[in-house]
């Protein structure tokens, strides 16, 4: 039996400190991901082509769905797949 609470002790342990390491990112990946959406929505104001206006809101809609979702990591990526679109 103390084999079992050293071994729970040492998995919670190792889980709080995992979790603690990973929320500064998620932090980080948050803002960056808000700051993406408000320049893509930058962008779109300026009035672009056609083409790049769709890629635009294809983008801003994918990022704003996933940070509802709080899946920064994938907001960051239609907020990178728009910044191309911007820059072509």
């Amino acid at each position: 039996m103390q084999r079992f609470t050293r071994s729970a002790a040492g998995a919670l342990l190792a889980a709080a400190f995992g979790l603690g390491l990973t929320l500064p990112a998620s932090a980080d990946e948050a803002k960056d991901c808000t700051a993406g959406i408000a320049l893509l929505k930058a962008e779109a104001a300026k009035n672009p082509p056609k083409a790049t206006l769709d890629k635009i809101n294809k983008a801003l809609k994918g990022a704003e769905r996933e940070l509802g979702e709080k899946e920064y990591d994938e907001c960051l990526d239609f907020v990178n797949d728009g910044k191309k679109a911007v820059k072509s």
